[in-house]
């Protein structure tokens, strides 16, 4: 049992040390932003966020398209 936990941490420190070289080797290193509003590929299809696209949908309409529920 102890073998099995030991052997899991171990592995575990091994995928996050793998998945950060980048951000520890890179001067100024930082883990890439994966946030659908910063990526400039969708920005130029018009793709936002959720959050943004239904503020954007709240602006389209008047009062009473919004009060027609």
């Amino acid at each position: 049992m102890f073998v099995i936990i030991l052997l899991a941490v171990v592995i575990l420190i091994v995928c996050v040390v793998l998945m950060s070289i980048r951000v520890i080797l890179k001067k100024d290193g930082r883990f890439p932003d994966m946030h659908v509003g910063n990526s400039k590929a969708l920005k130029e299809k018009g793709i936002y966020c959720a959050k943004t696209q239904d503020w954007v949908a709240g602006r389209e309409k008047n009062l009473f398209e919004r009060l027609d529920v």
